[in-house]
């Protein structure tokens, strides 16, 4: 990341500094603004690349002059700059404004590696590949590190992913596999291609397995085995009772349950992801 704002101090008039594009997307905190010193601003246009609040707060002090150091780079560095110094220092950013600046990052600066992205933003690299899979356009097959050296995806991991969702749900769209594997839709169809010619297996009764799998003593005698079977005990409710849930939600918590809901779905389908790619070797 070659940002330069390594140059002296300069001052320049309160009035012909520009706002600039804030990762913060619920504005000004008026609170911070009273604390605040100089800024940076980009040389080409002076817009405001990181302190905001300090610019207000100069402006509600009445100043006319104000120090700042000069950035150079384009509009896409400029926001990686300001989402990078709001995270390591300041006001901190919000985790939903630092997802969503991830979001741009994956799409500005699709050639950086999740983990690089991930230390700008202050997310976890498995947080920015979950974002990238929601963006298969940005795939590419090379990565660049915090080292500069540019690296190969994994392409084959990415299609053992890809298969392993297509054996348990063999009529997702191509666009959705591509969407959660992190590849091209025809990439997805490839795939798919190379999988054997043979009817799917029949969906087995939840209840029936997990009285099956409660049975077994290497999962009842072990921690992560009873979490796995209060886990699927969940899973097991029949369609009815789910519905009679649903019906009886009060108005007020429709909205938040219904995302937790969707955040354990994502949770269980990574899981699959897991089990169906993992090499046995691993499992015992």
């Amino acid at each position: 990341m070659p940002f330069n704002v390594d140059g002296p101090v300069a001052t320049v008039p309160v009035s012909a500094l520009r706002a600039g594009g804030s990762p913060r997307q619920a504005g000004e905190n008026l609170e911070h603004i009273r604390v605040l010193a100089d800024i940076i601003v980009r040389r080409t246009d002076m817009r405001v690349v990181d302190g905001m609040h300090r610019l207000r707060a100069a402006r509600l002090r009445g100043e006319t002059q104000i120090a700042v150091r000069f950035f150079d780079g384009d509009d896409r560095d400029a926001f990686v700059f300001a989402v990078r110094t709001n995270v390591t220092h300041g006001l901190p950013l919000s985790l939903t404004d630092r997802k969503a600046a991830a979001e741009r990052i994956v799409t500005s600066h699709p050639q950086w590696s999740d983990r690089m992205i991930a230390a700008v933003a202050g997310l976890s690299g498995a947080t920015i590949a979950r974002i990238r899979r929601a963006h298969p356009d940005t795939a590419s097959d090379t990565r660049v590190g915090h080292d500069g050296k540019v690296r190969p995806v994994n392409s084959m991991e990415r299609r053992r992913v890809a298969r392993a969702i297509l054996l348990a749900e063999p009529t997702l769209s191509l666009r959705e596999v591509a969407r959660r594997a992190g590849i091209s839709p025809e990439t997805a169809r490839s795939v798919r291609r190379r999988l054997p010619n043979e009817p799917p297996p029949p969906p087995q009764n939840p209840a029936a397995l997990v009285r099956q799998l409660r049975g077994d003593p290497t999962l009842r005698f072990s921690e992560t085995g009873r979490t796995l079977l209060r886990l699927l005990e969940v899973r097991s409710v029949p369609p009815e009772k789910w519905a009679a849930m649903a019906a009886n939600m009060p108005a007020h918590w429709r909205d938040a349950v219904a995302r937790m809901a969707m955040e354990s779905a994502d949770a269980w389908r990574g899981f699959a992801e897991q089990l169906l790619t993992e090499p046995r070797s691993k499992a015992g």
